[in-house]
């Protein structure tokens, strides 16, 4: 398959492909010209690197789960990812909930509602905590 009909059959740009290539997590079986050659099981790779970056991992850490032997899923980064989505599910339908009473709460103004207040509180906090994660991420990539 050349470049455009992977492009075509996996709905991404040929500049993702490129990427995604010069990144080692897809390689092409040549070229007819000027157009890259890709084998008909990169289609599977693809759905596989997008299936990843859906659940949150990043291209570094897909790339580390390929091997020329195929897949090697590191299940214990797949547990903490999950622990990971399920704190974001916490957090989001919290978030919604928060919503919900905000749009039906009958006091006079949102800033007289406990629980509003409760749901900016909690904002606050968790702005704060990405942000610091955000920063330990940071760090450890630049650590040995």
């Amino acid at each position: 398959m050349d470049i455009a009909e992977v492009a075509k059959a996996s709905g991404l740009p040929a500049s993702t492909l490129r990427f995604y290539e010069e990144k080692g997590l897809i390689q092409s079986n040549g070229r007819f010209g000027l157009r890259r050659l890709f084998s008909a099981n990169v289609i599977a790779r693809l759905a596989l690197i997008s299936l990843g970056r859906s659940a949150g991992f990043s291209l570094d850490e897909i790339g580390e789960m390929f091997t020329p032997e195929g897949p090697d899923i590191n299940r214990t980064l797949l547990l903490a990812k999950a622990d990971e989505l399920d704190s974001k599910i916490k957090e989001l339908t919290s978030m919604r909930d928060g919503l919900r009473h905000a749009a039906a709460c009958n006091a006079p103004n949102h800033f007289e509602c406990p629980k509003f207040l409760r749901l900016l509180r909690v904002a606050g906090k968790n702005r704060f905590r990405q942000a610091n994660n955000k920063l330990k991420r940071k760090v450890r990539t630049y650590l040995p």
